[in-house]
């Protein structure tokens, strides 16, 4: 299933490789494969840890911080589709193996970083739901977003229960966008990820976006409106604005 695409900013650029060399290699956890032809602008980040069912370990968010950081300086890269070599899995959530070989010093560092990453990658939610299914509390952000995304009152219950959701549960309450019926390969999600990438592909690309934006908040710039929202910020009271 689909969990992330996301616009990314320009740069240099990047070819086919894992992180930190090349992908050919097949050492990495992390992959990393930029698509040609109709699919230019398409960037695939494969996450191959089966042994450990791409749970979240050292190795694995390093190469992964690498990576996105390495992809926000290519200015070739318009959609950024994260997709799993490990069949039957996307990400299994922490590696609690290894965070349990941690002292509490290590794992407050660990968390710190895999909370960035999850801000980039917007999932932090769906793992904190996986561990709590372990006697875990979230601790990578997902106490905060899954009540902006669900609600106070059905994030509580999800957490305190650690209740799994099938995909289909999961596409009820919101929490991604789509499901499929799987087919013989075992591919239908990465297909159906890869047909909306495909309709991103043609929309405002990123630098474009921006200038839109510059000259949209040029516009706002003389109104008096903007001159309220900053005097009621500082004087800390309402704003009134009249749409001048």
């Amino acid at each position: 299933m689909l969990r992330a695409l996301r616009l990314l900013r320009p740069g240099a650029p990047l070819g086919v490789r894992g992180c930190p060399s090349d992908a050919r290699a097949g050492g990495h956890e992390i992959q990393v494969r930029a698509l040609d032809g109709p699919d230019q602008g398409l960037t695939e980040i494969l996450m191959n840890r089966p042994h450990a069912r791409n749970a979240l370990g050292n190795v694995f968010v390093s190469e992964l911080l690498e990576a996105l950081a390495r992809l926000r300086e290519d200015q070739q890269v318009r959609v950024l589709l994260f997709r799993s070599g490990v069949k039957g899995v996307f990400c299994a959530g922490a590696d609690l193996k290894e965070r349990e070989q941690m002292s509490a010093a290590e794992v407050g560092v660990f968390v710190q970083r895999l909370r960035g990453l999850m801000n980039d990658i917007a999932s932090s939610a769906i793992m904190g739901l996986i561990e709590t299914t372990r006697g875990l509390l979230p601790g990578a952000g997902g106490t905060q977003r899954l009540p902006r995304c669900l609600g106070v009152a059905l994030a509580k219950e999800l957490i305190f229960t650690g209740r799994r959701l099938s995909g289909v549960q999961a596409h009820a309450l919101g929490l991604v966008n789509h499901t499929v019926d799987q087919n013989e390969q075992g591919n239908a999600a990465y297909l159906r990820a890869r047909t909306l990438a495909q309709e991103i592909l043609p929309q405002v690309d990123i630098a474009s976006g921006m200038a839109i934006e510059g000259m949209c908040y040029a516009q706002n710039i003389p109104t008096q409106d903007r001159l309220e929202g900053m005097a009621a910020f500082r004087e800390k009271r309402p704003p009134k604005f009249v749409g001048k």
